[in-house]
């Protein structure tokens, strides 16, 4: 498309609404019970946290005082034990309103899943009482960590960094996941002895450095925690099992605190992340669509009226219309396996991913069909589009799912040839 006068969004209200209301019947919406009342908010803040790199205080505390970081928590923990359906709609809700406040909540919804797995029934009451206090967690685990313990009496001293810690500056404890060293050797044991727990961020020989830089997800707090000499309690330590995680989630003998933490939060964080690109896209749709029903193109002919306008905002809604039928259908079948107490499998696994995946091609296409609709103007400093468009890239390229990864273990199963985890 040609060049475009900005213009400033949205119009009016109703002409919003409008907007919206012709835009949801064709790609959906979600059902949202939580975020509701701290979506404006967190909606009012999300161009000064993109520039600021840092979510505001008063959306933080909005998250804090509703229901939404004990969504993920079960009923024994004393959360509300919502459906991933459920969790994946307050998802896409908050990131049509800010991508980055969307990515720390995702972080902690998947991240305390994770808790609950890998520590187990042995830890319920440390668990239970971080949802009592309705704290954050997080968990920094990215390239780049190379977190060591070593064994002192009934504690584990921590040492080393650990990268890619999502929603660490707003959180109060991170998942760590470390190698004890061989009191012989000093160095890491072999094979290695991995082990997993959680620190209080607020303790003693823990740091935060503010080394997010990306141009995505700008206040997501992707930063790196370091530890040193940070001792932690032997008995809040328990294997970990890495890439072989979701496998040993499904052994029988191991007890889970829920049926619901046999299934691997990776998969989880799949899904939801697919949810909070649709919201993603979807708000820039509405955006779209309402921008140029009010432009001129060269020599003043409508933009509406141009059939080049008209097929790539119709892709765009087939595209986002697709995305949400993969990410509804992959959410029903965990709740159905929750709630039918059926432990996942090999191909179950697989299928999360793969709509997952498909979920985020969608996308994919449909922020491509807006970008040509807009042209250079939506790639302009400040208009709403620009910073969705550049908040939206962080999510394909995610290692939980990102397209290499997953398509290889899809064609590796169909072949019957040994799935390569890393």
């Amino acid at each position: 498309m040609g060049p475009m006068e900005p213009k400033q969004l949205p119009r009016t209200p109703a002409e919003h609404q409008d907007t919206r209301q012709r835009v949801r019947g064709i790609v959906g919406a979600p059902a949202v019970r939580y975020a509701g009342g701290v979506l404006g908010a967190i909606a009012a803040q999300a161009a000064e946290a993109d520039r600021t790199r840092t979510v505001a205080a008063p959306a933080l505390a909005g998250i804090r005082s509703s229901e939404l970081l004990s969504l993920s928590a079960c009923r024994e923990l004393g959360g509300r034990e919502e459906s991933v359906g459920a969790i994946a709609a307050e998802l896409e809700a908050v990131a049509a309103a800010c991508a980055s406040t969307a990515w720390c909540l995702w972080n902690h919804l998947c991240v305390f899943h994770l808790y609950c797995g890998a520590l187990g029934p042995g830890h319920a009451e440390l668990l239970g009482s971080i949802v009592a206090n309705r704290e954050w967690v997080c968990f920094p685990g990215g390239a780049g960590s190379r977190l060591l313990g070593r064994l002192d009496g009934d504690a584990v001293v921590l040492d080393g960094p650990t990268q890619f810690g999502s929603g660490c500056r707003y959180a109060d404890w991170a998942g760590a996941a470390f190698a004890v060293l061989d009191p012989a050797t000093g160095r890491p044991s072999s094979p290695p002895d991995l082990r997993f727990t959680i620190v209080r961020l607020d303790g003693a020989g823990v740091s935060i450095e503010p080394t997010w830089d990306g141009a995505s997800l700008r206040a997501s707090s992707t930063d790196t925690v370091s530890y040193r000499d940070v001792a932690v309690p032997v008995a809040r330590c328990e294997p970990w099992f890495a890439a072989n995680r979701a496998e040993a989630l499904r052994d029988p003998a191991l007890a889970v605190i829920n049926h619901r933490y046999r299934e691997d939060w990776v998969g989880l964080s799949d899904l939801w992340l697919g949810a909070m690109a649709i919201g993603v896209c979807a708000a820039a749709l509405d955006d779209t669509v309402e921008e140029v029903g009010g432009r001129r193109a060269i020599m003043g002919r409508p933009m509406h009226a141009i059939a080049g306008v008209q097929f790539h905002l119709g892709r765009a809604a087939l595209a986002l219309a697709a995305a949400r039928a993969c990410v509804v259908q992959g959410c029903a079948d965990v709740d159905a396996r929750i709630a039918s107490a059926t432990t996942p499998d090999d191909a179950a696994e697989l299928r999360q991913y793969a709509l997952s995946v498909a979920a985020l091609a969608h996308c994919e296409t449909a922020m491509d069909h807006l970008q040509k609709t807009l042209g250079g103007n939506g790639l302009r400093e400040g208009h709403p589009f620009e910073r969705r468009y550049r908040d939206f890239q962080a999510m394909p390229v995610h290692i939980n799912a990102h397209e290499d990864r997953v398509t290889e273990r899809l064609g590796r199963h169909l072949l019957a040839v040994a799935p390569e985890k890393f």
